[in-house]
């Protein structure tokens, strides 16, 4: 009888995958010293050649920033909590070229999109579009390796392993 079929369980998140295309560097690279020194949580960013930001993972969407919309957070099935952080000192446009296609609770897909931001507005306004990706709780996954150094294809690369 197959009317009460169990749910397959959900795999824990073993990685995460690019977040959008572009050059990934260290965040201790990243020209923000908040983001630099590790303050909120270890992770990677990606100097973007494009400006669609995708989920780099299946997970739950836990926080939109206000009616700044340059970061998302996202609670992963491994207990993991990222937040996607768009550009520098990007809250001070108070969400002028920002598009957000979720919203908080929402069940996402690796791949599924998240949000566009206008690259050209920001940098026009003389600030950084670089995408800074953070494991906020980092200290519960002291083996997770964040690679970079490479070009990144947006959904195919691989920037995080858990």
């Amino acid at each position: 009888m197959g009317f009460f079929k169990r749910k397959a369980k959900n795999e824990p998140v073993k990685s995460l995958k690019a977040f959008i295309s572009g050059k990934v560097i260290s965040i201790t690279e990243v020209n923000d010293q908040v983001f630099a020194s590790k303050a909120l949580g270890d992770g990677v960013a990606i100097k973007p050649s494009s400006q669609v930001v995708t989920a780099p993972c299946d997970g739950v969407i836990s926080v939109i920033a206000g009616d700044s919309k340059h970061a998302i957070g996202m609670t992963l099935n491994n207990g993991a909590e990222i937040l996607l952080h768009i550009g520098l000192d990007t809250v001070s446009l108070n969400g002028e070229g920002f598009r957000v296609f979720v919203k908080e609770k929402d069940k996402v897909k690796q791949g599924d999109k998240l949000l566009e931001f206008d690259k050209e507005l920001i940098e026009g306004k003389g600030l950084e579009t670089t995408c800074i990706l953070v494991v906020t709780n980092s200290d519960d996954y002291p083996e997770t390796e964040y690679l970079s150094g490479m070009e990144a294809t947006q959904n195919e690369t691989e920037i995080c392993k858990f």
